[in-house]
């Protein structure tokens, strides 16, 4: 792989925040960066050198989108995979791969994708309609998370379906919308997640997160995790063999259950930066965005050395008008350029930095 010197353009499919994150680390890096997507004006447009508003499946947009560029990346996992080919069609290389995104698409794909390359998921069985529900049910003994297989994030699209029929007509619902997945519920401890990068030189993959989630919404992310160094070992080898396997190019994410008794179970996998990884570019020699626009630049991957313990926060909603009374002194805040201010929706994040140790101190203490 060539590396794109400074002055080259990147694109981008997706105009979101992780999308304006990206743009920004490439502009210091000295890249124009090119975003595409049907909203005009959107956060990662706003920092952009250029911009193309069209819908995905404009062919004729993607044609003159991909000549304008050098290579192309994109920002969020449910970009169609057929945008992808039609880039690559015109003559532009994208990276990560059109592989990453079908697997990553579809939770069925991805957690047979998964246990094909040994690492293990949590049982599950497939519910293409509303008549498979209930024997779906019953071979995971009444109780299961139902999920549409496409298009659900956040906590949308799914239920937590009990054996006393909590759930169950929500279920029902859902199942009669969309093909779904029934999982097993995982009786884990804590969950994290892992943030690897693959490039020019290899693979790396940074110290695993520490994840709270209320509602489906990630709101707090802390490093280090409290787990044994075999388990970090452990799932940072998982992640980094998620991006071998997928010929990954850029970074990825991987959240992990901690089961009681130690053992790892894969939960889902992210093609792309991850909000569980915000905390390093505050904490690390070379943060996620960075490392990413580095791997599809083609130029060799930063270090991630970690100089500081980090717990970072999302800042939602309303919140985020608040911002500026929330923040201490050490405290590190990073908007997101949203105009509307919905209820649950991500507009921020802040990063609190303490020395390395403390916050696994704290934890024994």
């Amino acid at each position: 792989m060539t590396p794109l010197p400074p002055g080259a353009r990147i694109g981008m499919l997706g105009g979101g925040q992780l999308g304006r994150l990206l743009a920004l680390e490439a502009a210091r890096l000295g890249f124009d960066v090119h975003v595409f997507c049907p909203e005009a004006r959107s956060p990662a447009a706003r920092v952009a050198a250029f911009e193309t508003v069209a819908d995905y499946g404009d062919v004729d947009a993607l044609g003159m989108f991909a000549r304008s560029c050098d290579v192309v990346t994109y920002e969020f996992e449910n970009v169609p995979v057929a945008t992808v080919d039609a880039v690559i069609a015109a003559g532009c290389p994208v990276r990560p791969g059109a592989a990453s995104l079908d697997v990553s698409q579809d939770r069925l794909a991805e957690k047979a994708f998964l246990n094909g390359i040994g690492i293990p998921t949590v049982d599950y069985r497939p519910v293409p309609d509303a008549a498979a529900l209930a024997p779906a049910l019953a071979a995971l003994g009444g109780r299961g998370i139902l999920k549409t297989c496409r298009h659900g994030y956040d906590g949308k699209g799914q239920v937590r379906i009990e054996p006393d029929g909590t759930g169950l007509a929500e279920g029902l619902r859902l199942a009669a919308s969309a093909p779904c997945i029934l999982e097993a519920v995982a009786p884990f401890v804590r969950e994290v997640s892992v943030i690897v990068a693959r490039g020019e030189g290899g693979t790396v993959a940074y110290d695993p997160a520490e994840n709270v989630h209320e509602t489906g919404i990630l709101v707090r992310s802390t490093v280090p995790a409290a787990i044994s160094a075999e388990t970090t070992d452990l799932v940072a080898a998982s992640g980094l063999r998620l991006a071998d396997a997928l010929g990954h190019v850029g970074v990825l994410a991987l959240e992990m259950f901690v089961l009681g008794d130690g053992r790892l179970l894969a939960n889902e996998m992210a093609p792309r930066v991850h909000n569980s990884g915000h905390w390093t570019p505050e904490a690390c020699e070379t943060g996620q965005f960075e490392q990413h626009v580095r791997a599809v630049a083609g130029w060799p991957l930063g270090p991630v050395t970690r100089h500081f313990d980090a717990r970072m926060t999302n800042v939602l909603g309303e919140d985020i008008r608040r911002l500026p009374v929330g923040l201490g002194k050490a405290d590190k805040a990073t908007a997101y350029g949203k105009r509307a201010p919905i209820g649950g929706r991500k507009m921020g994040h802040i990063v609190e930095r303490v020395p390395l140790g403390a916050l696994a101190q704290a934890a024994k203490g």
